[in-house]
């Protein structure tokens, strides 16, 4: 990951040099815009008003628009002269309870990666110093002409800091809360308690972004030629008149998507073995018995036939050679 800033954690007396690098990044897909009706880019050219020429980036610098309009040019130079002791350093200023954080506050997120060999020892007494004490730092900083606030925190085996909003940045959530006087009954929160237990908690890394992965889709039927796919028809919308039936019917429908199978697959099941009783074993159990005695009776009957015949043949040849023997010697 290429880094965005370089630059040292100021921790008391300690200095840890640290690379900052960009912790999220964007999937979303984006558009160019064209001229509708031959496909042309449309493009923005930077024009000064005064010469009504377009000008070159090198020639773009910065100013300030007072209130009377007046423009105060403001240089690198200017800049570079500010007494911020926050300028190329994340400066630990306290350190407080996660707890304490509004989550109003949070800004962009990065990870600080320690700068070089020298950087490991105090960035890791720096990571276990707030694993331990199970707080966050608080901190200064100055990216991109600014200076801003930050929280140190500990992910995995890294420090990541959250860039935050300064307290007055964030505003009062004066007239977003409904001004009529609202009575909610125990047996509404009963319900409301029994859909949150229903829904249950959410493994957040099998959620995905649908609408990116529909908007891939339409861009792919486009550029192969085809139609794209089109959205079912939306549920027909209303205002709802009974609050207790419809989250009633919220815990139901919630109870039913967690008791269906993932993937809309049936769920397969070894069904149990059927326990043979006693009219159908018996039947079964008498020809299976009997026969095999049957057949070896009438095998053994068959051998004991086969023997005596082979015993009498065997007597009558002995008989007839004798014979023959006794007329040979009376002849002689």
């Amino acid at each position: 990951m290429r880094s965005i800033w370089n630059g040292a954690i100021s921790f008391g007396l300690v200095s840890i040099p640290i690379k900052l690098v960009n912790a999220t990044e964007s999937h979303s897909i984006s558009f160019r815009q064209i001229h509708a009706e031959d496909n042309g880019r449309i493009r923005y050219r930077k024009v000064c008003e005064l010469e009504d020429r377009e000008v070159s980036q090198s020639e773009i610098g910065k100013g300030y628009e007072d209130a009377d309009g007046t423009i105060i040019p403001i240089t690198d130079e200017d800049l570079s002269h500010l007494p911020l002791p926050t300028a190329r350093t994340i400066e630990i200023v306290a350190f407080v309870p996660a707890d304490r954080i509004d989550p109003l506050q949070m800004d962009a997120a990065y990870y600080l990666a320690a700068g070089g060999v020298p950087a490991a020892k105090p960035y890791v007494l720096l990571r276990e110093a707030l694993k331990r004490s199970n707080k966050v730092a608080i901190a200064k900083y100055a990216l991109r002409g600014r200076e801003r606030l930050g929280m140190l925190r500990v992910v995995g085996d890294a420090i990541a800091m959250h860039g935050l909003l300064w307290p007055d940045e964030v505003r009062a959530p004066e007239g977003v809360a409904p001004d009529t006087e609202v009575t909610v009954r125990d047996k509404e929160l009963d319900l409301a308690d029994a859909l949150m237990d229903t829904l249950g908690e959410v493994d957040l890394d099998d959620l995905h972004d649908e609408y990116r992965e529909a908007l891939e889709e339409v861009i792919a039927a486009k550029a192969a030629g085809e139609a794209p796919p089109q959205a079912p028809a939306p549920a027909a919308g209303g205002k709802v008149l009974d609050l207790m039936a419809a989250l009633e019917n919220s815990v139901k429908a919630a109870r039913a998507s967690r008791e269906a199978p993932p993937g809309g697959e049936a769920e397969v099941r070894r069904l149990p073995r059927k326990k043979k009783t006693a009219s159908t074993s018996t039947p079964a159990a008498t020809p299976e018995k009997t026969t095999p005695k049957k057949t070896t009776a009438k095998k053994t009957t068959a051998k004991k036939t086969t023997a005596k015949k082979t015993t009498a043949k065997k007597t009558a040849a002995k008989k007839t050679t004798a014979k023959k023997a006794t007329s040979r010697k009376r002849s002689a």
